[in-house]
């Protein structure tokens, strides 16, 4: 039997990542330590962690005509990815984040899109095909959001399941809002689409609500070593917890929650276990630094949860 297919669309970008004691002020000059380039961008990081745990994938993407835009593409295909609809954008350079690391492994980023600006309509008019043809679609808010309401609405139209990651933050049109089937927001972006606080499991509860009626049918707001509050329209929401390991980095997390969580599920397994396989994969992830660098592979997870089933809550 042949495996579902998966499309990623998103961002690719160069990661400078300097590790600091605490976040400087405004002014204040801190010294840092463990600097390192890596390649990430949200797109490529959700790819790269649904490649490692085995999914059939494609990733539409652009990178920039600066060398390091090859050097990415051959990466991507190292870690089991389809970059066939990846084009170099010329003139243009490839995405940059610069990322400061605190020692509480907590992080702050500034972006420049480069070649991610270049994922126009008209770009994904040359690889719709690619969607039409999957069974699920993986959805970032790092590239042009208009691109990003087409390919849900191609999707929608050839029953591709659409999955959205409203990550960064920001404001979504209800139109955008009412093709996705499965939202991944934390706590700060389920606040930008909802208006409402997620402080406590009142707010997990109110805000899921809210999403629901903008008719997603699945809500999973991620909330940090708390786990995720998980609503299934009709079901009553509950918290589903994580596990417990020492963080040294969270920059993957997310990203890799999001690509195991989705290859999990076109792996024919249910919310819950597929929820279980994104925790375990996630806090791997998080004892390592770096994007892509800390995104484990299949077998380090499947062990993982070998040696860390007493841990789980379900």
């Amino acid at each position: 039997m042949s495996m579902a297919k998966l499309v990623v669309m998103g961002s690719i970008n160069v990661d400078h990542i300097l590790n600091l004691e605490s976040f400087p002020k405004p002014g204040e000059t801190v010294n840092g330590r463990h600097y390192q380039v890596a390649f990430g961008g949200k797109g490529a990081n959700q790819a790269v962690a649904a490649g490692r745990c085995g999914a059939d994938i494609t990733f539409i993407a652009c990178v920039g005509q600066d060398g390091i835009g090859e050097q990415v593409c051959q990466q991507l295909a190292k870690d089991n990815i389809n970059t066939s609809s990846i084009e170099c954008i010329e003139e243009e350079t490839t995405g940059v984040a610069l990322i400061f690391v605190n020692q509480q492994g907590e992080n702050v980023i500034g972006i420049n899109a480069g070649a991610n600006g270049a994922l126009t309509p008209d770009y994904f008019h040359r690889y719709e095909h690619v969607v039409k043809d999957a069974d699920a679609l993986l959805l970032q808010l790092e590239t042009p959001l208009e691109t990003v309401q087409l390919a849900a609405e191609t999707a929608k139209k050839h029953h591709t399941k659409v999955i959205l990651n409203p990550a960064p933050a920001q404001k979504i049109s209800a139109q955008l809002l009412s093709l996705v089937d499965i939202i991944t927001p934390n706590e700060t972006e389920a606040e930008y689409l909802t208006g409402i606080t997620v402080k406590d499991d009142a707010g997990a509860k109110e805000a899921a609500l809210a999403l629901h009626n903008q008719g997603i049918e699945t809500v999973i707001i991620t909330l940090g070593s708390r786990g995720v509050w998980l609503s299934e329209k009709g079901k009553e929401g509950k918290i589903v917890p994580g596990f417990k390991v020492k963080v040294i980095d969270t920059i993957a997390a997310g990203d890799t929650f999001n690509g195991a969580l989705v290859t999990g599920l076109l792996e024919g397994k249910k919310m819950l276990s597929a929820i279980r396989f994104a925790h375990a994969a996630a806090a791997i992830a998080v004892t390592r630094q770096g994007a892509q660098p800390a995104v484990p592979w299949r077998h380090e997870i499947d062990t993982f949860l070998s040696e860390q089933d007493s841990l789980w809550l379900p």
